[in-house]
């Protein structure tokens, strides 16, 4: 039997003020795939996310969640089999919420735990998710005590709260410091490597933070797909330096890890 994709995007644009974001962009994630989108800032990623995340609407094209499209089935119900990690989603939450209440509350894709009812299964499943990142500890723990990469660490367990069918990773990264960022990408190899873990896209455009195990690659380039398919067929320096506009030298470290810099 042919397998149904965990997140199906298809022919999509979005148009804002008469500008085009996207254009005719596709992307087919199955279970287990592990997507690196790229793309320079500009590009569309960010766009690209929150439309897969059902944030954002199409201007045309069709979105779906394990075969059932966006506009035929309730947003609120796709909403929670996409499990959803933003640079800016940390400002959204109270600071007063414990780090467990804040995974719980993905159940329902909400913000608060007083919104809905929750059971002592609810909290273990929050506590549990904890613990796959390494941050079980910190189940007690306000919020806003955490440091930056302990806020990003929880909202990763709080993507898998609901064993989503994909999860949308939006430049994760983007408000850590060094340290944070290499623990934050530990935390996502280990993720990636996990199993349970369904079909992931990791939206980036620092390659020296992407782990490993990435499968395939989709790159964007002024709101149009450079490039899509197996990361081993279609990153390379050639499509890496047209994607960001600069001739880039391309390298993958001896622990799997990529980087890129200037070429002279």
């Amino acid at each position: 039997m042919p397998v149904v994709p965990a997140l199906e995007l298809r022919a999509i644009d979005f148009v804002r003020d008469g500008r085009h974001i996207l254009e005719h962009v596709s992307l087919c994630i199955r279970p287990g795939e592990r997507w690196l989108v790229l793309g320079a800032n500009g590009s569309g990623k960010t766009t690209l996310v929150r439309i897969a995340a059902m944030y954002e609407h199409p201007t045309r094209g069709e979105v779906s969640v394990l075969g059932e499209t966006l506009g035929s089935t309730d947003v609120r119900t796709l909403r929670q089999r996409i499990g959803y990690v933003s640079a800016s989603f940390a400002g959204e939450i109270r600071p007063a919420l414990s780090a467990a209440d804040v995974v719980m509350t993905a159940k329902n894709a909400a913000l608060e735990p007083w919104w809905h009812q929750y059971e002592n299964v609810d909290r273990e499943r929050a506590l549990a998710c904890l613990s796959r990142l390494g941050v079980g500890e910190l189940g007690s723990r306000s919020f806003g005590t955490l440091s930056s990469g302990e806020q990003q660490r929880v909202l990763l367990a709080r993507s898998l709260m609901n064993e989503p069918a994909v999860v949308l990773l939006d430049e994760p990264s983007a408000r850590l410091d060094l340290g944070g960022r290499e623990q934050l990408v530990t935390s996502l190899e280990s993720m990636m490597g996990d199993e349970r873990v369904p079909g992931v896209a990791l939206v980036t455009h620092h390659l020296d933070e992407v782990p490993p195990s990435m499968t395939h690659c989709l790159m964007l380039h002024h709101g149009r797909v450079l490039t899509s398919g197996p990361i081993s067929e279609v990153l390379d320096a050639e499509a890496l330096s047209e994607c960001f506009g600069v001739k880039l030298m391309l390298e993958r470290r001896s622990d799997g890890r990529y980087s890129a810099r200037a070429a002279h």
